[in-house]
């Protein structure tokens, strides 16, 4: 849900990694907000996405979340805009995935998944999920926002959004188109 709260976390981009991408907002303009700039926050957000390890996050955990909230932000954009993708981040995301991550299933009310046991091996999940939807067919319902300093990715299947889902990017993209179109002769 987008709220106006700069610093809020942001679960409206149509997936768990794409919520990570939006976890550092305005990461292009001049004053970026970094909504996970503690472990603890980390742990608050890995929760709010079905994700909370047991064992707490550490600092350590945090840097690495932010590595690969980067190189998945550099894969897609590169995928966005047709771009063949930085042979670093390639190799990066290569290294998360291969990663360990015992995953054991189970019935009940729904259909579960085991608590990852570590922040690292929620991280793996999150590095999968990116790499099957970069790799597969839905790639190309993934849109940027085209807002200078967002440039957020999010799901657009049906292709009629213009603005990722924050509401100031949409505000300030309409004022924008309103007063060139009053400007217009």
């Amino acid at each position: 849900m987008a709220t106006d709260d700069p610093h809020s976390f942001r679960f409206d981009c149509g997936a768990t990694w794409l919520n990570l991408l939006a976890t550092r907002g305005r990461a292009f303009g001049s004053h970026p907000v970094e909504r996970l700039g503690s472990a603890d926050l980390l742990a608050e957000w890995l929760r709010m996405s079905e994700l909370a390890p047991h064992r707490r996050p550490t600092h350590a955990d945090l840097e690495h979340t932010w590595r690969l909230r980067e190189c998945l932000r550099a894969l897609a954009l590169a995928t966005t805009q047709g771009r063949t993708p930085p042979d670093e981040a390639v190799a990066e995301l290569s290294d998360f995935i291969a990663a360990d991550d015992p995953v054991e299933l189970t019935g009940g009310d729904r259909l579960r998944r085991s608590s990852p046991a570590t922040a690292g091996e929620a991280l793996v999940r999150i590095a999968r999920q990116a790499a099957d939807h970069l790799t597969g067919a839905d790639r190309t319902g993934l849109k940027v926002c085209p807002e200078d300093d967002c440039r957020g990715v999010f799901t657009d299947p049906a292709g009629r959004r213009r603005w990722c889902p924050s509401p100031a990017c949409a505000s300030r993209g309409r004022v924008r188109a309103h007063r060139a179109r009053r400007a217009a002769p």
